[in-house]
């Protein structure tokens, strides 16, 4: 699991939207509990068995995150050795679009993106810009790990980090990262191999490894659009209602099953044997237990939701760990579905109780 994916994500409040969220929004992290981004990692991983297209996504959105700090500190350290007066009256606004990416709607985020890949393709690597990223530089600079440098949701966002911090990107972190994404997941025979389209991967390999030696985040465009389309068509549809809808993982669900039809045969056979010992209805009354056990797992599993649990508010993450729920749009779909589930097991668990409990006994 990469850095980016530690639990738990606190948002600081809880966040409300009169519909289930997009993939895009999970994936952004502007979701919470139930259908948060460490939610729907455990769900690929554990249920879909593709997290490898996740992980994918999720290391091409770093490399983005990289190219554009890359850059930040690149326009810091021409500021740096640009005079005082000059720099008081001259800054690039092309530059100053990096410095502020992020912060305005998607679509001026798109050009801003372009517009990071297009300087970095004009970037030759050969630049001495500074004397912070230059080859020849005396200071000791720590090489990140490519592809998990930076993390975009840590506290600290590249814009406050210290000038003096050594950690910063150089050119060849960005193509490292480039390579690694490209060796890990696109070649075949690769360490954790995804499946796309025979032209994507000759266009993102030829731009990597050609004479162009691309590092931009552009050249994943296709094959990111091309992950993301696949987990929103195959993934997404079956996350919401596991989690959306319900609030148990598989592994209770069948072990809630298992028990709970134990319990119901057990319950019969017992029932039987107090009939055809003309036993009491008062003492048949003790039938109540164990079906009630049995029909509330099994009617539980048939849901997938325990509702006593769903109305306390929490959501199970991996088997018999319970987490609060937070998105107030699915405790309010989970507590009508709970509501629904009780008033069923009521009428089942009543029905099977008065036929075994009221019917004439026979001594044999």
């Amino acid at each position: 699991m990469s850095q980016e994916m530690q639990r738990p994500m606190d948002h600081g409040q809880d966040v409300y939207r009169n519909r289930f969220p997009t993939l895009f929004e999970v994936l952004s992290r502007k979701t919470v509990a139930p259908l948060d981004l460490f939610s729907f990692y455990i769900y690929m991983r554990d249920q879909q068995r593709s997290v490898d297209y996740l992980d994918f996504w999720l290391d091409v959105s770093q490399h983005l995150q990289l190219c554009r700090l890359y850059v930040r500190r690149l326009h810091r350290s021409l500021v740096e050795d640009t005079p005082e007066i000059e720099k008081a009256s001259k800054r690039s606004s092309y530059m100053q679009t990096f410095d502020d990416a992020g912060e305005g709607p998607s679509n001026e985020k798109d050009m801003d993106d372009q517009r990071l890949s297009a300087f970095l393709r004009s970037d030759h690597p050969s630049r001495n810009h500074s004397p912070q990223l230059s080859q020849g530089s005396n200071q000791s600079v720590e090489r990140p790990r490519p592809s998990f440098a930076i993390t975009p949701g840590d506290s600290s966002s590249p814009g406050q980090m210290s000038s003096t911090d050594n950690s910063q990107p150089r050119r060849e972190d960005l193509r490292a990262s480039a390579e690694k994404i490209l060796y890990t997941y696109l070649l075949p025979g690769s360490e954790r191999e995804i499946i796309i389209p025979q032209s994507i991967l000759n266009d993102v390999q030829n731009a990597i490894e050609g004479p162009e030696q691309r590092s931009d985040p552009e050249l994943f465009d296709q094959a990111k659009d091309y992950v993301f389309q696949a987990m929103e068509r195959d993934a997404y549809p079956g996350f919401l209602q596991s989690k959306g809808l319900g609030n148990l993982v598989p592994q209770s669900m069948m072990i809630r099953l298992i028990v709970g039809l134990i319990s119901f045969f057990a319950a019969v056979w017992t029932a039987f044997i107090l009939i055809f010992l003309d036993m009491s209805r008062a003492t048949r009354c003790w039938l109540i237990l164990p079906f009630f056990v049995a029909i509330y797992l099994i009617i539980s599993h048939q849901y997938m939701l325990d509702p006593l649990i769903a109305l306390a508010g929490y959501s199970e993450y991996t088997l018999f760990d319970f987490n609060k729920i937070r998105e107030k749009f699915v405790q309010k779909t989970l507590n009508r579905r709970a509501i629904t589930v009780l008033v069923l097991f009521v009428i089942l668990l009543t029905a099977v109780c008065c036929l075994f409990i009221f019917v004439p006994g026979k001594r044999l």
